[in-house]
């Protein structure tokens, strides 16, 4: 296989393994083949060594998750991307690698009935998890699409902004993810999303480390890749700024919320 294709297949497999937790554990099923409460899940790996939470629903606040908790629940994002996007009414949202729907659902509250949010994710069971998440939370402005990243399922210039959490990082292409994202924006739109940015000093080991793609390190960007990045794609006024600092084996790297605008 090819690396792109590499990549995919084993990002793909972890969160469909997390759709499938979620869905014993809502059963009220402990201890079935994949039941997160009999071991380790990577929902447990949310907490750093000193107790600061890095990655998950403890992210959000109770203000922020209103009308969308079950599926902030099952969040396996590192930040909030809902929080830097200044979202108005009537606007089209796209999130990229929506998972579960937490920050669609937010969205959607967020644009009103006149807006529209559109969730992108690869995952079956995870698109299976949201519409049922959307389902029971009884809203009705947004769907989801299944496809990737980097070919986006959309027309040119169709959203008005593109959010993302903690799932750029995971692309193997993410010039590529960068492009697409700009190409579907209107001329104006805005970039915010939530994602992992490396250490510029990270060893070429942690990198190489396939597994650690799953772990939101060895596919991160430094901040100065990142916004060349951006900057190829075609976005301007790029602002980057760190929340938090994640520990993966001895190796560091920050979340940092980042915004731009699609020229």
């Amino acid at each position: 296989m090819t690396e792109q294709t590499d990549v995919r297949e084993i990002v793909r497999e972890r969160y469909a393994e997390s759709a499938r937790q979620l869905a014993v554990a809502r059963s009220g099923s402990c201890c079935g083949p994949s039941a997160s409460c009999c071991g380790a899940s990577p929902m447990d790996a949310n907490v750093a060594a000193d107790g600061t939470v890095v990655f998950g629903a403890g992210l959000y606040s109770e203000t922020e998750a209103e009308g969308a908790q079950t599926a902030v629940e099952a969040s396996l994002g590192c930040g909030v991307p809902t929080a830097v996007a200044d979202l108005h009414e009537g606007e089209t949202v796209l999130d990229l690698g929506s998972g579960a729907g937490g920050d669609v659902l937010i969205s959607a509250r967020r644009v009103g009935a006149s807006g529209r949010v559109i969730g992108l994710d690869m995952t079956t069971e995870m698109l299976e998890l949201a519409r049922k998440n959307a389902a029971e939370a009884g809203v009705t402005n947004v769907e989801f699409l299944q496809g990737y990243l980097e070919a986006i399922p959309l027309p040119d210039a169709s959203v008005d902004v593109v959010i993302s959490n903690c799932a750029i990082n995971l692309a193997a292409d993410k010039g590529v993810v960068l492009a697409e994202a700009a190409r579907v924006t209107r001329p104006g739109g805005r970039f915010a999303v939530s994602d992992v940015i490396a250490d510029p000093d990270m060893d070429e080991a942690t990198r190489a480390d396939i597994a650690a793609y799953t772990g939101c390190i060895a596919g991160a960007l430094t901040e100065d890749d990142f916004r060349d990045a951006l900057t190829r794609a075609g976005w301007t006024d790029v602002e980057v700024r760190p929340t938090h600092r994640v520990h993966e084996h001895a190796q560091s790297a920050i979340i940092r919320a980042v915004r731009a605008v699609n020229s």
